[in-house]
């Protein structure tokens, strides 16, 4: 039994391990196309994505399941305006994200990325009414202190950070509500949004200012593939989290901005101060603490800052 638990850990570690560096590595793909519009690229990855998504479904054999879900959520009004939020939501997401990369804010998304989990638990104690302990609440505080020695620094605020920690943010808290699989939802999401997409390059094509035609150039085809690097990450990353506890995905999830962060530095030469340094080492101070913030030592000192006895209480947070 104990073997086929550690069997089941590592397929599921190997599985979100990949997504998490297939979505480190997007920002090389989307610089293979930097020179389409970014509402452009968006449009064609919703398009191939959800063609991608009915092919494997049929390959499956799971359409019929598929339609059943479907139609649940149709029936379900308050299930059918969450996927249309997330639809929107994950579509700011992914238009933000390919326009930062193809305008030379790779670090900046890294930074974006960085923050997510924190504004994820932010929502969580505003509209799930969560409680945090003690250094749950210093390493918000420490992340805050590094957007703001950003903000202070190059007078402006990181709106593209920012911008995608809280449409991913808010686009998961949407999701907790729904509680559909990744084929689902993503399918459905896509479908969702096809229309525009639909409408957006049709009217590209008639205007003769598109990039996708039938040529032997390269662009096509990268533009149809924005569809599979979009699913496979996704697909992947439920294989690996519904075999995962959520400590080891929450750990693994720092692996993609983290190689969007070497990409950005290293290969494409964007600028890296000693501010971003400052910034980035709060942050990553933050997420240090937040996930050592329910380990036995921290609790106990916590319990002691707060003059509470050990023995009085196994969980000293929760009288924070």
């Amino acid at each position: 039994m104990k073997l086929d638990t550690s069997n089941k850990q590592g397929m599921g570690i190997i599985a979100a391990t990949f997504a998490y560096i297939l979505w480190g590595l997007l920002p090389a793909y989307w610089k293979l196309v930097e020179k389409v519009p970014a509402f452009e690229i968006l449009a064609h990855r919703i398009l191939w994505a959800f063609v991608f998504m009915i092919a494997l479904l049929l390959v499956t054999g799971k359409v019929k399941s598929y339609l059943t879900e479907l139609k649940e959520i149709i029936q379900d009004w308050k299930k059918l305006v969450s996927m249309i939020l997330a639809s929107i939501l994950i579509s700011v997401n992914w238009c933000t994200y390919i326009w930062a990369v193809n305008n030379n804010h790779i670090i900046e998304t890294s930074l974006g990325y960085y923050i997510n989990p924190l504004v994820s638990v932010l929502l969580g104690i505003v509209v799930l009414k969560e409680r945090l302990t003690f250094w749950q609440y210093m390493g918000i505080l420490l992340a805050l202190i590094g957007v703001l020695n950003i903000t202070l620094h190059f007078g402006t605020v990181p709106w593209i950070a920012l911008s995608l920690a809280i449409s991913f943010g808010l686009y998961g808290l949407v999701k907790k509500t729904v509680k559909l699989g990744s084929v689902t939802g993503i399918t459905t999401e896509t479908l969702l949004v096809c229309p525009i997409a639909l409408l957006y390059l049709g009217m590209l094509h008639n205007q003769g200012s598109g990039f996708f035609d039938f040529s032997v150039s390269a662009i096509p085809f990268l533009l149809m593939g924005a569809g599979v690097v979009t699913a496979v990450p996704l697909i992947l990353f439920a294989s690996g989290a519904q075999r995962l506890p959520l400590t080891i995905v929450g750990l693994l999830q720092y692996i993609a901005p983290t190689i969007a962060l070497i990409l950005g530095v290293s290969l494409y030469k964007e600028s890296f101060t000693s501010v971003h340094l400052v910034s980035f080492s709060f942050i990553w101070s933050a997420l240090i603490l937040f996930s050592l913030a329910k380990t036995k030592p921290l609790l106990q000192l916590e319990a002691l800052l707060f003059k509470k006895a050990f023995w009085k209480t196994k969980e000293p947070h929760k009288n924070f």
